[in-house]
């Protein structure tokens, strides 16, 4: 952990962009919970009373495991012991959760190469997140990676308070290079070092490592706080990618600058560049993969040219048949 000063406990927030108009900005929110509204309402209505399908603290009943969808960290041992037979225990969700996310506004979210930038989908995805669990009276709330400082905003109830959260991401000027910034590392440190009820935790990031090595067997710097954040909480990764990420086009020389850093120079993108490239991107993105599986949380993939409003409900509707299938599973029995 860094030093307290790194840190903004008092529910401060970033500095909103100057000269723009708030009006505007209200009318984007506004869009933005008509289309959560309209395309994913009706998602989450039934038995659960969250983003993702997944426990609550309070206990339930005890089914056999089923290997490869159920997380061996709920096994009921007692159960096991008497039956002789895996089994775990379900967890009922709460009727009312504190749900905090994490958002990423470091500088290499200000980038986007297609219909919208990085921190565009940010915004996105924690407007989608905040409008569906605040529906059912959930209280809401975020630490915010930008700049120098971690910023704390406290959790609370109802539809003004998520705009005013909305409102300040959105507004938000772009991130600067800062000498020893803290990183996403420390951010999930923060979010896991505070000692809240347990409920879901999101983290909307790049998950890009600064560290130069692409080595698969080397951990990135942030695997370890998230894996002891999901050891408390049920957790969602939600990865936010370009597609010049991935690969770069066949333009010849061009100026690269690292958005955190401020280092730039001049590449000349030949064939065999852009093939090294796009290896590299491929790899990095299968460390983020196998880490995220390591640490056992949900992962859900958004890009800047794809609908992210139907990626989401995609991945929703994945979870809720996987869920499905493990409660209707026929060597499934109930045991007390």
């Amino acid at each position: 952990m860094s030093p307290r000063p790194r840190h903004r406990h008092s529910g401060g927030t970033p500095a909103t962009r100057p000269g723009t108009a708030v009006h505007t900005a209200e009318q984007v929110l506004r869009r933005l919970e008509l289309t959560v509204v309209r395309r994913l309402d009706g998602l989450l209505h039934g038995s659960y009373q969250g983003l993702i399908p997944g426990p609550g603290s309070e206990a339930g009943d005890s089914r056999i495991y089923v290997p490869g969808e159920d997380d061996v960290r709920r096994m009921d041992w007692a159960v096991t012991a008497r039956t002789s037979v895996p089994h775990v225990k379900d967890l009922i969700a709460d009727r009312e959760l504190e749900t905090w996310v994490l958002a990423d506004l470091s500088p290499s979210m200000d980038f986007g190469t297609a219909a919208v930038e990085k921190r565009d989908l940010v915004v996105a995805a924690v407007g989608a997140i905040g409008f569906l669990t605040s529906r059912v009276g959930n209280r809401f709330g975020a630490y915010v990676l930008h700049d120098e400082y971690i910023h704390r905003m406290p959790a609370r109830g109802g539809r003004a308070a998520l705009y005013g959260l909305l409102n300040s991401l959105a507004q938000a000027p772009r991130g600067r290079s800062v000498p020893d910034a803290p990183d996403l590392a420390e951010a999930v440190e923060a979010l896991a070092a505070a000692r809240r009820r347990r409920g879901l935790r999101v983290i909307v990031s790049d998950f890009l490592d600064n560290r130069p090595s692409l080595d698969p067997g080397l951990e990135p710097l942030w695997e370890r706080p998230v894996r002891r954040l999901a050891a408390r909480h049920q957790v969602l990764a939600v990865e936010v990618i370009d597609p010049r990420e991935l690969e770069l086009p066949p333009v010849g020389l061009i100026s690269l600058t690292d958005p955190e850093s401020g280092r730039s120079r001049q590449v000349r993108l030949t064939a065999k560049v852009r093939a090294a490239y796009a290896e590299a991107a491929a790899r990095q993105r299968e460390i983020t993969r196998a880490a995220l599986r390591r640490c056992g949380v949900d992962h859900l993939v958004l890009r800047t040219d794809r609908d992210w409003v139907a990626d989401i409900a995609q991945f929703v509707l994945r979870q809720r048949r996987t869920a499905h299938v493990a409660h209707r599973h026929p060597a499934a029995g109930v045991a007390r």
